[in-house]
């Protein structure tokens, strides 16, 4: 019974979460299920195998960043790049695993592979091994996994995109044969049901936040230890004798319920960093496991799951010179126009991934965390995700019905400007508080600097402008590739899609040496702000001929 009352105190946050989100599912259900009977019947299996695949990585995500610094003891900054170039390379190598499948046309035993390969890296990532402080072999280790990971992925993610594209083109297909208004309301489904797809993803990413915390509290428990977001990083400082102004002070107090610390700081220092981190080893286990339920599920489903269409072979049709100019023309259009979209969607991919970067170090070190552990604000986003999709749904379709509808383009250029506010939300907060940078900030006195921490709020305003900015532009960004990419190479378009994504992830390296550098901290959101509101412009000055280029393949 104790450890059932110490489970509840220890996390109440996700009881009420749960309680949230149970209060809204009568309502999902509704809406969804009514959407749902418009729709290709491969969409929920798809949906379900990409959910349980994302419930495993957000498992990781939340608390990448902050494992590498806990339990190597490298700066901020190191752990950014780190984080950064592990994050390229979960989305880039989604180009060379959709070229595999477009040129073996196996795209489901592609899928497949895929899953195996994560599953495998999160069993290495799951076995706590230490070997002492800063780069050493169990770095290397660490790092090889995170490659599998990322390799699995780019196996998987733009291939299961790519089947979800292709049920629209054979849904579409279908009701052409019924007549002219019966494949227009079918081309209208794609947008919503990439939109359904994204809730999918973003279900699992509500939990899983929480399974790190809560197996990492609960070792911590296990050795009379409890959670604290600055004790790892001054235990690291304190062993390598790298402590600075304020810090041995600071340690002293947050260790002085310890007897063992007064006795032996240096020992009790290594001891709270092995048991915080064996902990998170363990909360990987859970991604194992939800890496074989995506497995399974994707298994029994594939069957009734299209592959994208092949290439027609060029001796069985013979066309004119200008047939093969203008259809080259046509392709060359819809590449041009996928690239452009592609480059404003780096810079959003930069700002918005600050969410594993340098707004997880700003919850760390500027928000009142004594109640909800830093990564739990992972789960913010897909919260919002999942509540605020039918909104934004029910908002685009009552405006096409009154004839005003929002093209995709104009919805990602609405997107970049939402990003905005959420930077511009920020740096107005951090200016009024008076916040300089995080290292003078965190060398000032312990009680000083706790009476300075923002509350919780300020983190759920900024996820809840940076989640409908998402919404306007990931799931829709997806709906855009699957429309204007040519039949033959749908797995590459999808890759090229993600490859965006992976240079703006690599970008988010910048986001700790801004946070780090800057002279204030508002400096460093302001830079975020006008990223976003750059590329929104360039977008809309681009936006009738886009409009142009889509109109082009209804």
């Amino acid at each position: 019974m104790d450890f059932v009352t110490n489970l509840w105190n220890d996390n109440r946050p996700l009881a009420m979460l749960i309680a949230g989100i149970i209060i809204v599912i009568p309502f999902l259900i509704f809406y969804v299920r009514k959407a749902l009977s418009e729709h290709p019947k491969g969409l929920i299996p798809a949906a379900l195998s990409n959910m349980g695949e994302r419930f495993g990585y957000y498992i990781m995500n939340a608390v990448l960043s902050l494992f590498i610094c806990s339990k190597f003891g490298v700066s901020d900054t190191a752990a950014g790049i780190m984080f950064a170039i592990f994050y390229f390379l979960i989305y880039v190598l989604s180009l060379p695993g959709g070229i595999i499948a477009d040129r073996t046309q196996n795209y489901k035993r592609t899928i497949i592979w895929g899953i195996i390969v994560m599953a495998a890296g999160y069993c290495i990532l799951s076995v706590p091994v230490f070997s002492g402080h800063g780069f050493s072999w169990v770095m290397v280790l660490t790092m090889f996994a995170l490659i599998m990971i990322a390799c699995g992925n780019g196996l998987f993610k733009g291939n299961l995109q790519a089947l979800v594209g292709q049920m629209y083109d054979d849904f579409e297909a279908e009701a052409a044969k019924k007549g002219p208004e019966a494949l227009a309301k079918a081309k209208e489904k794609r947008d919503t049901g990439f939109q359904i797809f994204y809730v999918f993803i973003n279900i699992g990413g509500v939990i899983a936040p929480f399974i790190a915390p809560i197996i990492r509290n609960w070792w911590l428990g296990v050795h009379g230890m409890t959670y604290n977001a600055q004790l790892p990083k001054l235990c690291h400082d304190y062993v390598t004798n790298n402590m600075q102004g304020n810090d041995l002070e600071n340690l002293t107090a947050l260790t002085q319920q310890y007897p063992e610390a007064a006795n032996d700081l240096g020992a009790f220092c290594d001891s709270y960093v092995t048991v915080f981190n064996t902990g998170v080893h363990y909360a990987f286990i859970a991604s194992v496991l939800a890496m074989l339920i995506s497995l399974v599920i994707f298994l029994c489903t594939k069957k009734g799951m299209p592959n994208p269409a092949k290439k027609a072979k060029t001796d069985e049709v013979s066309y004119t010179a200008e047939e093969k100019a203008a259809m080259a023309k046509d392709i060359k259009q819809r590449m041009m126009g996928l690239y452009a979209v592609l480059g404003v969607c780096v810079f959003f991919w930069m700002s918005f991934h600050q969410n594993a970067e340098s707004l997880s170090f700003f919850a760390r070190d500027f928000v009142n965390s004594s109640a909800i552990p830093v990564e739990i604000w992972q789960c913010i986003n897909p919260f919002f995700v999942i509540v605020l999709t039918p909104v934004i749904m029910w908002l685009f379709a009552r405006l096409a019905r009154k004839g005003k509808e929002v093209s995709t383009p104009k919805k990602i250029a609405f997107g970049m400007a939402i990003a905005a506010c959420a930077y511009i939300f920020l740096m107005v907060v951090c200016a009024n508080v008076g916040y300089p940078k995080p290292g003078e900030f965190l060398g000032m006195p312990a009680d000083e600097a706790d009476a300075l921490r923002v509350g919780p709020w300020v983190m759920i305003v900024t996820y809840f402008f940076l989640t409908v900015a998402e919404l306007f532009i990931s799931p829709l960004g997806l709906s855009f590739v699957s429309k204007i990419a040519p039949k033959h190479i749908q797995g590459i378009c999808q890759g090229l899609w993600l490859s965006a994504t992976a240079i703006g992830n690599l970008l988010i390296l910048l986001g700790p040496v801004f946070y780090n550098n800057l002279p204030s901290l508002w400096m460093c959101w302001l830079v975020f702000a006008a990223i976003c509101i750059i590329a929104m412009g360039i977008m809309f000055g681009m936006l009738k001929w886009l409009e142009k280029i889509t109109a082009q393949q209804q």
